[in-house]
């Protein structure tokens, strides 16, 4: 029998939140315009779904 599917979509969900998070400490640090630019294209590659706005808004609340 095979492996269920559940436990490889688990681990891609987790994989891809660790990654967005990278990209977050990456946007924070970035310095220019070109460079965020560059992270949000990332962002949209990883998660399609995930807009501009959605992404910034994970840091409201917090310093940029």
């Amino acid at each position: 029998m095979s492996k269920p599917t559940h436990i490889k979509t688990i681990k891609r969900k987790r994989k891809r939140k660790a990654k967005l998070k990278k990209l977050r400490e990456k946007y924070k640090l970035a310095k220019t315009k070109e460079e965020k630019e560059k992270i949000l294209e990332k962002v949209k590659k990883i998660a399609p779904w995930f807009s501009e706005g959605k992404f910034l808004a994970s840091f409201k609340g917090r310093e940029l």
